[in-house]
């Protein structure tokens, strides 16, 4: 399943939205301002990071700079709390699946996903599929 972590007024994740329903894939949205990222959440996010939390938290925002905070060097509970208490500071859109993370809206990046859904889809025709009984529900949708 693909989490899309957005906010309201963020241009980029209207567009993320809009490219995931006119590819009719489905996914979860998770507004950051409306609900509270829990815990287990955010360190799984972190983990996916390449880049540590440059690919996932703007050191460029208002929180960050006005209060002259240094991210890189919290330990990793007091981030995950900041993170908490100030969701302004993660980049936006961040979307999320089993395999992939892509942070911000770029059409080339966000093209990986609808390659996975192909491929779980071309998974789920197969005869040898060993999820046959999961993905029955791919079946039906490519029938149609």
């Amino acid at each position: 399943m693909i989490v899309l972590y957005t906010s309201s007024g963020c241009g980029s994740c209207r567009k993320a939205k809009q490219w995931f329903k006119d590819k009719n894939i489905k996914y979860i949205e998770k507004n950051l301002f409306t609900t509270l990222l829990k815990e287990d959440e955010l360190r799984f996010l972190l983990s996916r990071s390449e880049n540590g939390t440059d690919d996932i938290i703007s050191k460029r925002s208002k929180v960050i700079k006005d209060n002259n905070i240094d991210i890189d060097s919290m330990p990793l509970s007091e981030l995950i709390s900041f993170v908490q208490q100030n969701p302004s500071v993660l980049k936006r859109p961040i979307i999320l699946n089993e395999k992939s993370m892509v942070v911000g809206y770029d059409e080339s990046e966000i093209e990986i996903f609808d390659q996975q859904i192909k491929n779980l889809r071309f998974e789920c025709l197969k005869d040898s599929c060993p999820n046959y009984q999961v993905c029955g529900k791919c079946r039906e949708e490519d029938d149609d």
